[in-house]
């Protein structure tokens, strides 16, 4: 599949061209399944994730901006964070009673609490090194998983100007953990 002819097929599926957007189910699904399946490890979940993908990319294809992205890495993100998402949305179904007891009781080990709570202020005060934005996007990015074509999107900048941010938002706050 030329990258060309499905770079082609999102322009026309933006268009609304329902030929143009069977053809690119065809051409891409095969991929875009194997994502959701190896994310989920689910082959009805996927098959159901597929689905919505396809949705939510006849929605979004006039979003695609076409020589800036290759089109098959932008169809995979909309897949890969669809199967992330939908893993997230997840219920913990306790399979017993005493399953879910044995969950409730569990007290936190209060050597751990204060760990994670040392580590989680030293994680809040680099952030606040951060500009505020930078800061900001960050938190979407790993916190609530946003991908960078949404962050882009959110902050109103360029794709590749929201990747630097966030490199480089990254390599300061390593460099502030590590002190």
């Amino acid at each position: 599949m030329a990258i060309d002819d499905i770079s082609t097929l999102i322009g026309r599926v933006s268009l609304r061209d329902r030929a143009a957007f069977s053809a690119l189910y065809r051409l891409t699904s095969p991929k875009l399944f194997a994502i959701c399946v190896r994310i989920l490890r689910d082959r009805t979940e996927a098959e159901e994730a597929l689905q919505e993908i396809y949705i939510k990319i006849w929605q979004r294809a006039d979003r695609y901006a076409s020589g800036d992205t290759n089109p098959m890495s932008w169809l995979s993100a909309i897949a890969r964070n669809h199967a992330i998402d939908t893993l997230r949305a997840r219920k913990p179904v306790a399979n017993t009673i005493d399953e879910a007891y044995d969950l409730a009781d569990s007290a936190p080990d209060p050597e751990k609490t204060a760990i994670n709570t040392a580590e989680g202020r030293r994680i809040d005060t680099c952030m606040n090194e951060l500009e505020a934005d930078r800061a900001e996007a960050v938190r979407k990015a790993y916190v609530e998983g946003l991908s960078y074509q949404e962050l882009a999107d959110l902050f109103g900048t360029p794709l590749n100007t929201m990747r630097t941010w966030l490199r480089r938002s990254l390599l300061k706050l390593r460099e502030c953990m590590e002190r």
